[in-house]
């Protein structure tokens, strides 16, 4: 299809219908954005409609398609090029990753975040806006070398890794992990020195007693995990495990990865869309929550919302 001069509605309802039709990849020809940087998405130029290269690859994530890097065709043009995505027969088999799926196909039990589970396969530290995220919360924490931080699910340690790097102050603070999957725990001790490492099941009562209080608690996609009571997880955390000045960084997923790729937005059974209701009803008890603790939040990200909290000053 030639989209240079047609309008998005009508570059939708093509690939739409095209896809309806059985196809697994459609391609189309578009002003090459760069010459037209400047200009707004739909501003007309002198070969056509100006689009930004965000436009298509929002498009393709909205559809649940893979864009394909994009191919220069007579230097004023390229061409696109997007790619169904391989998606599972059902919720949570093997191809999709969401930490409020049901488990994914051959994992049980403990070991569905394992170190060979696909969930393990996800690298949230290659996610600019993460990285830039978490980044932005530890400056917020004001962190010290003193410190004791806990980590509740640090699987194979990803985070604590990131942490470490992002925030020098915290290198040689003392670190303890926890993560109920004994070869995710594993794989940290493996990878990870000078760090306490614990296989331990946050949803059993008092399962966290023996660890004591920290400065600061990291949870990175936790509370949303299948078989948790974020609220009271979160109580627990803060009412017995956090110093009264402590801080906190939560990571609420709002996402799913499908062959390869991130789709933006917590999903309900059969909505094709994002339903961002599952994670604004979690963010508002959070920031309630922790407010009531004397505590000043702040909420961002996109992928991975983050949740921090630091002292009121």
């Amino acid at each position: 299809m030639d989209g240079t001069r047609a309008s998005l509605l009508e570059i939708l309802t093509w690939i739409e219908a095209e896809l309806a039709r059985g196809a697994t990849a459609v391609e189309l020809e578009v002003l090459d954005p760069d010459p037209g940087a400047g200009h707004y998405a739909g501003e007309a130029v002198e070969a056509g409609i100006h689009r930004p290269l965000r436009v298509w690859i929002d498009l393709a994530e909205r559809l649940g398609l893979r864009l394909c890097t994009p191919r220069s065709t007579d230097g004023a043009r390229i061409r696109l090029r997007f790619e169904v995505l391989h998606r599972p027969a059902r919720p949570g088999t093997a191809g999709t990753c969401d930490r409020n799926a049901t488990p994914l196909d051959g994992d049980a039990g403990t070991e569905k975040y394992g170190a060979a589970s696909e969930f393990a396969r996800i690298k949230k530290h290659e996610d600019p806006g993460f990285v830039v995220d978490l980044r932005e919360a530890l400056e917020r924490v004001e962190a010290q070398q003193t410190w004791r931080v806990l980590y509740v699910g640090c699987n194979t340690g990803d985070e604590i890794t990131l942490v470490r790097a992002l925030c020098p102050a915290l290198a040689p603070a003392i670190h303890v992990g926890i993560d109920h999957s004994a070869s995710a725990i594993a794989a940290a001790r493996e990878r990870l020195s000078g760090v306490e490492l614990h296989e331990i099941d946050v949803s059993v009562p008092g399962a966290l007693r023996a660890l004591g209080r920290f400065e600061l608690i990291v949870s990175i996609g936790t509370l949303q995990s299948p078989g948790i009571d974020s609220g009271d997880l979160l109580r627990t955390l803060v009412q017995d495990h956090l110093k009264p000045h402590g801080s906190v960084i939560l990571g609420i997923p709002n996402c799913r990865y499908v062959d390869g790729e991130v789709e933006y937005g917590a999903r309900m059974k059969n909505f094709r869309q994002p339903e961002l209701g599952l994670v604004v009803k979690d963010i508002a008890f959070y920031r309630k929550y922790l407010q009531q603790h004397h505590k000043q939040v702040f909420v961002t990200g996109k992928y991975e919302l983050l949740v921090t909290a630091v002292p009121t000053k």
